[in-house]
């Protein structure tokens, strides 16, 4: 996705008069550049200066027209948000309460401090959720394509960025959002020569609730880093990394190791490696069979774990590739179609596992090219899906997907359009989490324990090609109250694992809202849009 902005920026800035107010109004971004252009670029900069110049002079710069969203036909599983933002959507977490953090991209689309909650309404509606202010990032930093991660504790860490206030930097800067202060700590960046860059750096929550950076340049040492969040320090680890470590995804398994296809192939064949928490090493996971890679501009599509343990990872080359995480052994999946003449595939772009165990994802012809056409892969082939309403004007790379505790998936292009998708297949019971022990009394303001199995799920439910981890394996805590149907979310903290280990018993806190109705209600643990069954408690003044 390498060099997408600077190109973006040009585009723009031979555009009058497209910087509105209005978020429907912002044209498309225009595709992004090869990456070896981006590294020879990121090295010189008066060949940079040289190169917006040219794209200024170039008509591929002219702008699209903007079309507002299409509210989607009755019999469509898409359907748009009744209260529109006002500003243009980019990466998107689902917070520990219930509320959907997203980050305002700015009128061009270059990233900026601010951020924004999608709040459900009353039935728990994300359809009808409403939007309100955030508190932003520290100044000084606006990233694009960076490192994210909500923590065991609620708050939520920003690391990185492949550009920064629009300039393409790699930066280093990083910042902790503390959820229960709505408030923001810079995050110093680590110390040491080799740590000269962050960017878009992958990153993942690993089973024992830590959270780990990969390092975009240091082949053959530590290619790792460990945070610790009462320090704000960083710990080197991942010692015999085959590759450089950037553009790949990361992915959880359920025996509590990280699951990585080479950014840059190791040897001959298609390299994978292996990361444990325990020794802290990487070793090699074997040979995906078919090239996952774009060789020429070195991305990868996302990688998602299903249900059944087996991780299907999507390809820039068209292809797919499927890995057992019990045997350690890959098959060649499905390719992607060719549709009009073009070859699809996915550089860069989300996917989201569904409730169902099938996974939802969106891929477009070529390198960040259009149209785009959304795919359920269901295990064994790859089943033509029905788009949304800007799907003929939107690029894999531009969009974000995250799971909502509804088991729908939150879907926006970066430009104007977000929407929602809802499948009518049910989740396998197995799937859902359990609640072995909670206290049947509850008081307002108060935090309580609750303790059960599978409480993360057994999956990770959403990713992105390398940037952004839109992850939700962890617990919420819904409460719906008895007299009025209205739906609650309880803040959970404090969870004892982040595995995805089937069965695994664990524990987490949950503090009741000022807001809750008091009465008898219905408790329940959601974990990947999969809720548990509810248990009958009473909420107290």
């Amino acid at each position: 996705m390498l060099l997408r902005v600077v190109y973006r920026i040009a585009a723009m800035a031979s555009i009058t008069g497209v910087i509105a107010a209005n978020a429907a109004e912002i044209p498309p971004p225009p595709p992004p550049l090869p990456h070896a252009i981006h590294q020879r670029l990121a090295d010189r900069p008066e060949m940079l200066a040289q190169w917006v110049a040219r794209l200024r002079e170039s008509p591929s710069s002219a702008a699209r027209p903007a079309t507002k969203p299409v509210p989607a036909t009755t019999n469509s599983p898409w359907r748009t948000l009744t209260n529109h933002p006002t500003f243009t959507p980019g990466a998107m977490l689902l917070l520990r309460d219930g509320t959907v953090m997203v980050q305002d991209n700015g009128s061009s689309n270059n990233g900026t401090r601010n951020w924004w909650r999608l709040t459900p309404d009353s039935s728990g509606s994300y359809v009808n959720g409403a939007w309100s202010r955030l508190a932003s990032l520290p100044i000084g930093y606006s990233p694009l394509f960076f490192a994210s991660a909500v923590l065991p504790d609620g708050n939520v860490i920003i690391e990185g960025g492949e550009y920064n206030k629009g300039k393409l930097v790699d930066t280093r800067l990083g910042a902790l959002y503390r959820a229960a202060t709505n408030s923001w700590t810079a995050v110093p960046p680590p110390k040491g020569s080799q740590w000269t860059q962050i960017g878009d750096a992958p990153s993942i929550v690993l089973a024992n609730g830590t959270f780990m950076l990969e390092t975009i340049n240091n082949p053959g040492k530590a290619a790792n880093l460990l945070f610790n969040e009462s320090l704000l320090t960083w710990t080197p680890t991942g010692k015999g990394k085959a590759d450089t470590g950037g553009e790949e995804g990361l992915t959880l398994l359920p025996d509590d190791t990280v699951l990585a296809v080479d950014f840059k192939t190791a040897g001959t064949g298609n390299n994978s490696e292996i990361y444990n928490q325990t020794t802290g090493a990487w070793t090699s996971a074997g040979s995906t069979i078919v090239p996952l890679f774009n060789a020429t501009a070195y991305e990868i599509g996302p990688q998602l774990l299903r249900p059944d343990g087996t991780v299907f990872v999507a390809g820039a080359t068209g292809h797919t590739a499927i890995f057992d995480s019990r045997t350690h052994v890959w098959r060649a999946g499905p390719d992607f179609p060719t549709v009009g003449g073009n070859s699809f595939d996915v550089a860069d772009g989300p996917a989201a596992t569904l409730p169902n165990g099938n996974i939802l994802i969106i891929a477009s012809p070529g390198t960040y090219s259009r149209p785009s056409h959304f795919y359920i892969f269901d295990g064994t082939a790859l089943i033509r899906a029905a788009d949304t309403s800007n799907a003929a004007s939107t690029s894999s790379f531009q969009c974000h997907m995250l799971v909502l505790p509804t088991g729908q998936v939150l879907f926006n292009d970066s430009i104007y359009d977000v929407e929602i998708y809802s499948d009518p297949g049910p989740a396998t019971p197995a799937w859902a989490p359990t609640i072995t022990s909670v206290p049947r009394q509850l008081k307002i303001g108060g935090t309580f324990a609750l303790t059960g199995r599978q409480l993360n799920g057994v999956t990770q439910g959403a990713a992105y090609g390398d940037d952004y981890q839109p992850t939700t394996n962890y617990p919420l805590v819904r409460i719906v109250n008895g007299t009025t149907g209205h739906v609650f979310y309880a803040p959970t903290s404090g969870s004892t694992s982040a595995s995805i280990a089937p069965k695994l018993l664990s524990s987490t806190n949950f503090t009741l809202p000022n807001a809750i109705e008091t009465g008898v209600a219905k408790l329940a643990v959601v974990a990947n849009g999969i809720a548990s069954k509810p248990v009958a408690v009473t909420i107290n003044p």
